[in-house]
């Protein structure tokens, strides 16, 4: 597999993904107090496709917030008073899991609630860790991409893995509202239905390039190659800052190397280093979402991940 990584965009050390003992019994994975009738269950999500997939499956039944404002760094996020006053508040919580979001372990801690619900969405899915050489261009530079004894988090980003997700969603919203279940079975289908067809299409599509070899530069997409027989054949680290004509030409060298063919960078990211390097490499840069920042509503998840299968499609031929 082969993947380039700002060394500011994912720099992700281990957390356990479910609460500890000190924690607990801050958190109960299913102990929520019933409700008053005419109150709405209060739901907090970390970051922006976990929000997707809970307010999918709420719908109008629960109130859901997001603690990470979209286009916020997750991996570095440093959790703020706002965040630990919505979690005291809050009847649920939802995560990714997978050791993705750090700063919740302390927050939790603070925030003193008993009766909050935690659901961890990647509950029952097999992480990815390494599995290809990690390059460096830079000697100083850190090994970012692979410090989760969890694995890879960035399990969302595979439709099939996002229908477990939802599914988890689901099942825990059930235990902690259940007078809402309904509600959350039918939105959950519904929305596990569009999942099922953008997997369809994905697959369909990308039938016609097959091991397309790619480099992106954040660690963000093994599980979509890995379903859809993408090809990422080592990670290349590349600071963010200035790098030596030395650093430059050794980023070209590893690339050229693996002979790939698409080269990606993310919506938003303005980097001259970037732009120069797909320059050298002569290969478009385009840009590959991984739905870490943009717009809050549920279907906002499927344009997103339907203009990455064009943007695939589009490179790989």
């Amino acid at each position: 597999m082969l993947i380039l990584s700002i060394a500011t965009g994912c720099n992700q050390s281990n957390t356990s993904q479910t609460t500890n003992s000190q924690q607990s019994p801050l958190v109960q994975e299913a102990a929520s107090t019933p409700l008053a009738q005419s109150e709405k269950t209060k739901v907090v999500t970390t970051f922006l496709p976990i929000y997707l997939f809970t307010k999918a499956v709420a719908g109008d039944a629960a109130d859901v917030e997001i603690l990470v404002p979209p286009g916020t760094e997750v991996h570095e996020y440093q959790a703020t008073p706002s965040n630990v006053k919505a979690i005291a508040t809050a009847n649920v919580l939802v995560k990714n899991g997978l050791g993705l979001e750090e700063f919740l372990a302390d927050t939790i801690k603070n925030a003193q609630n008993p009766k909050l619900t935690e659901i961890d969405a990647s509950k029952g899915i097999k992480p990815l860790n390494e599995i290809s050489p990690v390059e460096k261009t830079a000697k100083e530079e850190k090994d970012h991409n692979y410090e989760h004894a969890a694995g890879n988090p960035h399990i969302w980003l595979d439709p099939v893995l996002a229908k477990q997700q939802v599914t988890n969603i689901r099942d825990g919203l059930i235990i902690a509202d259940p007078r809402n279940q309904a509600t959350y079975e039918a939105n959950a289908a519904a929305y596990i239905k569009e999942l099922e067809s953008l997997n369809s299409k994905f697959q369909q599509n990308l039938q016609k390039t097959p091991n397309c070899t790619f480099v992106t530069f954040h660690d963000a997409f093994p599980y979509l190659a890995q379903r859809y027989n993408l090809k990422q054949v080592a990670v290349v680290e590349i600071p963010e800052d200035q790098l030596s004509p030395a650093d430059v030409q050794n980023a070209v060298n590893v690339v050229k190397k693996y002979k790939v063919k698409a080269l990606f960078s993310e919506p938003g990211v303005d980097n001259k280093l970037l732009t120069s390097l797909s320059k050298d490499l002569k290969l478009t840069l385009r840009p590959l979402n991984s739905l870490e920042t943009g717009e809050t509503y549920p279907q906002y998840y499927l344009k997103a991940m339907k203009a990455n299968l064009q943007t695939l499609e589009t490179a790989c031929k």
